[in-house]
């Protein structure tokens, strides 16, 4: 019996050995080739392809076809899963990989369509982009075939890798336009709830459009509203702080953002302008870019970020021009109000009744049966069937629906020679719009918007519209009358998601949700603290956790918790004793820094309750509202002044509502710590949480697939933005014809495969703010591509 026991248990300890050597072995299999050489069919000349000790690749080619092919081999070795994520979360398509738990976003993106207008964009190109679309699509497909096993996400979900298209390459495109712009237009009509119930005064009192934290480049702040006297707000006798904890309203507390600023000639050692830059995405294992170096001896070496996907660069140097971005946050899409006509299959427009176009989606689900989804749309865009309006239903009108508002002309950046050349193309660019800022080697600097912009007709953008009569986009504005700035008299340009184009308008860029101004103020007085810049200069900036923005809040802590409301209680008094002892930092050992962020969100989110409850009783629990990214001035109107007409019943002062703020921090503390607040550090609340797409239904192997879970410094509001999963996608300095001395860094590594060398390597640099390279190090591989015969 003994016997057959331990042979049961040798066979088993066999089978378990040889199973897991094999999954071992195709991991391993999943591995790209870094040294020797490949015969490829699709390559017209040798490319040669060298990676350094980072894994970064210098990629030397004959042509810009060639280039496009190897960079599309070289994305498909390393990034391929990552790669086909950003095509479904576009096309809709993520069931296909993941099951009924995708199937509600895919329903949500398939409004779009962005499959078919991804093949309209390609149709559309010239045939210059489109072969360099095929030939990356083709680099793609010739690097999965190269790999002796699929990559290991495909045996984790039992699905096969199906090959690259060039309308891929849009789709990945579109999964930008997805994150970086409003593409349901939800802000205009959560603005709209409120508008439609209370008076014009309150509303824009309530939603203003600056504050005194902006630092426009050019025009000055806006003025603020007038605090809404009792006639036209009073909420005195509503008894509304209960459902506080369910809160039903949204913030843009960690939006989709960037830093990027440039200083001039005029201000360098050497006469050539310098540009930053740091762009704030939602961070993943591997990275949303891919640093690379493109060579086409004799017309272009260009080094920076690439976007997975796509065979473009998105930002870094070519020599003579350095660029980067920020999210404009200017108004990209419009909510239309769609009337019926008579019958159920049209509705109104200015040429009378038209009948909706259906459209019939059909979402594939692993291992369950299709979902089919029926689209309508307007003339001017698809209907939101799961959104509440009262007058209609609601259109969304979004320049992405529109084939001519994509393209990759982006890639003329390769070669540009100097500042206005950069500008010229930035103008015709179809991407998402963004700030653009630029420096040459000449020293000049200079910001526009990337991207189109709509022409629109006479209303009002700010809110929902009736287009059923008049109204409505009129086109494209045309290149030469986009806003730019060049080479201004302080030598300086800056911008961090907020307002570039001050009082009296934003002109055509509208108002898409800019971010408060207090991080670009902080950008802004930072660069004129110095009158002389080196490149290293910037990462100071970058990395700069001052809390600035909140040393306001921490004096209304103080004076709050005078003597009087000490007595008796021990929490309050140790609450005070952190606060006063604050590193004034987000610095991963402050406490006072959390309890004085903390207590600020406790009170605008009472307070905006507070405001907004006849609104939400009247529109119930399942319509969400929006705070305004602005609302630090009416609040700090409200703190200042103190009416009684505008606190609710539960607070017999505002005193009282500051208190239970506090009290409630404390409490909160209590029933999650066990009260003891001196060790609630900010590092132990922005803790890192960067994980692969499959770490959370993969507990086992969190540890082999993500990176670190470490505490990160930095918040929003101040320079060195982050969030436990947000913040600098990356980090670069670069003065052009200055690349050897200039700096760049990413979190995560170039690999997708946690089994590679690669996997990790450049994490401690940005963790720690550590200058990596710019340019790519010594080869350490070398593979070459070149034609089959």
């Amino acid at each position: 019996m003994l016997r057959l026991l331990f042979r049961s248990i040798l066979l088993f300890a066999v089978l378990l050995a040889v199973v897991t050597g094999f999954a071992y072995w195709q991991l391993l299999g999943s591995l790209p080739l870094l040294d020797g050489e490949l015969a490829l069919a699709g390559i017209g000349n040798r490319v040669e392809v060298e990676r350094d000790a980072a894994g970064i690749p210098t990629i030397s080619a004959g042509d810009r076809r060639d280039l496009a092919f190897a960079t599309g081999f070289v994305h498909g070795q390393e990034r391929f899963f990552q790669m086909d994520l950003s095509r479904r979360r576009a096309a809709g398509e993520l069931a296909a990989l993941f099951g009924n738990v995708a199937v509600k976003l895919d329903a949500a993106t398939r409004v779009h369509r962005f499959r078919a207008r991804a093949r309209d964009v390609i149709d559309a190109s010239s045939d210059h982009d489109r072969a360099l679309l095929h030939a990356y699509a083709a680099g793609v497909n010739a690097a999965l075939a190269e790999l002796r096993a699929q990559p290991f996400e495909y045996y984790i979900l039992r699905q096969e890798a199906q090959p690259w298209t060039p309308e891929d390459s849009i789709l990945v495109g579109y999964a930008m336009f997805l994150t970086l712009n409003d593409e349901r237009a939800m802000r205009e009509i959560q603005r709209g709830y409120v508008h439609r119930a209370y008076p014009a005064a309150v509303f824009e009192w309530l939603y203003p459009r600056g504050s005194a934290w902006d630092a426009p480049l050019q025009g000055t702040r806006t003025a603020p509203q007038t605090l809404p006297g009792p006639s036209l707000l009073d909420i005195r006798g509503r008894d509304v702080v209960a459902g506080h904890p369910d809160r039903s309203f949204d913030t843009d507390d960690y939006m989709p953002g960037s830093n990027s600023w440039a200083v001039s000639g005029s201000l360098t050692e050497n006469g050539a302008a310098i540009v930053a830059s740091d762009m704030h995405l939602s961070i993943t294992a591997p990275n949303i870019f891919y640093r690379a170096r493109f060579v086409i001896a004799g017309e272009r070496d260009i080094s920076g970020l690439t976007l997975p996907g796509t065979p473009v660069m998105v930002a870094g140097s070519n020599g003579s021009v350095a660029w980067s971005f920020t999210n404009s946050q200017g108004d990209w899409s419009d909510a239309v109000i769609v009337r019926p006509a008579a019958g159920n299959d049209s509705y109104l427009t200015p040429d009378g009744p038209e009948k909706y176009r259906a459209f019939d989606e059909t979402i594939e689900v692993a291992d369950a049966a299709p979902q089919r989804i029926t689209v309508r749309e307007t003339r001017w865009g698809p209907v939101l069937d799961d959104v509440y309006w009262p007058d209609g239903e609601i259109a969304v009108r979004w320049i992405a629906h529109d084939s001519t508002g994509v393209n990759i002309a982006q890639l003329g950046l390769e070669t540009a020679a100097t500042l206005d050349e950069a500008l010229d193309i930035a103008n015709r660019m179809g991407i998402p719009p963004q700030n653009f800022v630029a420096g040459d080697a000449a020293g000049n600097i200079g910001w526009t918007i990337a991207g189109r912009i709509p022409r629109r007709a006479d209303f009002d953008p700010w809110l929902p519209a009736d287009w059923s009569s008049s109204g409505g986009w009129e086109g494209w504005l045309a290149p030469e009358a986009y806003p730019r700035i060049v080479n201004p008299e302080s030598g300086r340009i800056w911008t961090a998601n907020a307002r570039v184009i001050g009082a009296p308008d934003p002109g055509a860029i509208g108002d898409g949700g800019y971010a408060l101004g207090a991080r670009a103020a902080q950008i802004r007085d930072a660069l004129f603290e110095r009158e002389q810049f080196q490149v290293g200069d910037m990462l100071d900036i970058q990395l700069d956790d001052r809390a600035l923005f909140l040393e306001r809040w921490r004096r209304l802590i103080l004076r709050t918790l005078g003597d009087r409301n000490l007595s008796g209680s021990p929490d309050r008094r140790e609450f005070r004793r952190l606060v006063q002892a604050w590193i004034p930092r987000a610095s991963v050992d402050s406490v006072g820094y959390r309890l004085v962020r903390e207590f600020r969100v406790e009170v605008r989110d009472r307070v905006f309750g507070m405001l907004l409850a006849p609104v939400q009783e009247n529109l119930g629990d399942e319509i969400r509202l929006r705070i305004s990214n602005q609302f630090e001035r009416p609040l700090w109107q409200l703190l200042d002044s103190r009416p009684r007409h505008l606190l609710s019943a539960e607070y017999p002062t505002w005193q009282a509502l500051l208190l239970a703020a506090i009290d409630a921090n404390i409490e909160r503390y209590k029933t999650e710590f066990g009260g003891d607040m001196s060790r609630r550090t900010w590092g132990e609340r922005n803790m890192a949480d960067i994980r692969h797409p499959l770490s959370p239904a993969l507990p086992a192997l969190a540890g082999w697939l993500d990176m670190p879970r470490e505490p990160l410094a930095g918040d929003n509001n101040m320079p060195r933005a982050q969030g436990p999963d947000f913040g600098a996608s990356e980090r670069f300095g670069v003065a052009p014809g200055g690349e050897a001395g200039s700096y760049l860094h990413m979190p995560a590594g170039q690999s997708g495969h946690p089994l590679s060398e690669y996997y990790r390597a450049g994490h401690e640099d940005w963790v720690r703010g550590r200058p990596s390279t710019f340019l790519p190090g010594a080869a350490r591989y070398r593979l070459t591509l070149r034609p089959a015969t």
